[in-house]
């Protein structure tokens, strides 16, 4: 673990980031749902329906609900007001959710990016500190996996792999092993900050030099909303992944497996450093500690609240991974993230503490608040050989959505018209919004 970057300034929103996809789709966050064939050795797929579907039995396991889905030359397309989606109110175009309200809104197809981005440009700039850290020094992610992939094919094992004879939510994959991985840490610590005062703080994955989600901008709408006293000095902590994507690899694990253990290591191994490397303090009340991510990222961020609401009480998310992308198969959790809200669609009666029965619906409610969003144009069974009923990003929020409002929970999800996976328009647009939707009610504590 070395310091090898301490960073006064860091770029600001671009044109490109407000008009583009975000994320290359094959850096996704889970897999993609068509290769580009452009990428040497690698066949070009596209599957609207993988094959040996369950798609005209609904009390059959692993049924795929097709309802509400239109093809639009290539993802499908989702239609928000889909009859087994929960109901939802459509914005205006251009507008994004009212602060006040809890509850599912539509946005509109246009997404301008919000005016915080402008009036970052003249705000006093947080500082960026930045370490390294490897698992040769790591606990417990030490070593870390890594997937033998077909050589110019990334995630292309994943494409050649088969599911469990009878079993479509179990994929059997054979080219992963121990591996070391590397990643970078940054800590964005704001002009406001004041040295030795235990500050609120928001940890986000697929931070870093290689990360998917864009920690620079994030910086710069945290800029513009502390200098104008909208929220406190927040200190932001983006934690690269470690390394590669989807099962079998290192991201996977860590990202995909539903458990404490990611939390458990950010507070044992990353939290530590960061206020060292950094020269802060981070405040050890939980009302005051965020998590954030995209798509498999997304997932554990919410995981991180879920299994330890006695560290993080607050949740951001852009089309968060709740569907099946665990790996190894866990038979005590066939599901993976999907039986956060439902069911595991290999028994789909399950419920209660039985095998597979759903989490958010059969626990007590938690102190947690979630704001997430997903595009009407997000993942859709990306893998041909995982036709589970659980591979629908869209479905997935939706589910979570109703869980979480049956229980009383304060969320927001939104989801976006003209949008795919993590899409950067929509980001852009609503960054700002969820920040201050997420940090209501937060008063700092003596601790």
């Amino acid at each position: 673990m070395s310091n090898f970057q301490h960073g006064t300034g860091y770029g600001r929103l671009t044109a490109g980031f407000r008009t583009r996809f975000f994320i290359p789709l094959l850096a996704s966050g889970c897999l993609a749902m068509k290769l580009s064939p452009a990428v040497a050795g690698c066949q070009s797929v596209h599957v609207p329906t993988p094959p040996a579907a369950n798609t005209t039995h609904p009390q059959a396991p692993f049924f795929i609900d097709l309802s509400g889905l239109a093809p639009d030359g290539g993802t499908p397309r989702r239609d928000p007001h889909d009859a087994h989606y929960p109901p939802a109110r459509d914005l205006p175009d251009g507008t994004v959710p009212p602060l006040a309200t809890n509850g599912n809104f539509v946005l509109g197809p246009t997404h301008t990016a919000a005016p915080e981005f402008a009036a970052a440009r003249t705000a006093p700039h947080g500082r960026v500190v930045s370490f390294t850290m490897n698992s040769s020094q790591s606990v417990l992610f030490n070593s870390g996996i890594v997937r033998d992939d077909p050589d110019g094919c990334p995630n292309g094992a994943i494409y050649t792999a088969r599911s469990a004879p009878g079993d479509p939510s179990d994929l059997r994959l054979t080219s992963s092993h121990s591996g070391p991985w590397m990643r970078q840490v940054d800590v964005y610590v704001p002009a406001q900050y004041k040295p030795g005062t235990k500050a609120p703080f928001l940890v986000f994955g697929d931070g870093g030099a290689d990360g998917f989600y864009p920690g620079r901008d994030l910086f710069a709408a945290l800029d513009a909303l502390i200098n104008s006293h909208r929220l406190p000095p927040i200190i932001a902590i983006g934690i690269g992944a470690g390394g590669q994507d989807a099962q079998g690899s290192e991201r996977g694990l860590e990202y995909d497996t539903v458990s404490g253990t990611y939390a458990e290591w950010v507070e044992r191994e990353v939290l530590p450093l960061a206020q060292r490397q950094a020269g802060v303090s981070l405040t050890h009340d939980p009302d005051g500690r965020a998590t954030m991510g995209v798509s498999s990222s997304g997932g554990a961020a919410f995981g991180m609240a879920w299994f330890h609401p006695d560290l993080y009480r607050r949740v951001l998310a852009y089309s968060p991974t709740l569907t099946n992308q665990q790996w190894p198969h866990d038979p005590a959790m066939p599901g993976g993230a999907w039986q956060y809200h439902s069911p595991w669609a290999g028994n789909p009666a399950a419920t209660g503490s039985q095998p597979g029965a759903a989490l958010v619906p059969n626990a007590a409610r938690k102190p947690v608040r979630f704001w997430f969003a997903a595009g009407d144009r997000d993942l859709f069974y990306p893998a041909p050989a995982m036709p589970d009923g659980m591979h629908d990003w869209v479905l997935a929020s939706e589910n979570m959505a109703r869980v979480l409002a049956a229980k009383g929970y304060d969320y927001q999800f939104v989801l976006s018209r003209n949008a795919g996976h993590v899409d950067g328009p929509t980001i852009a647009q609503t960054l700002p919004e969820a920040l201050l939707w997420l940090w209501q009610g937060y008063v700092p504590q003596r601790d």
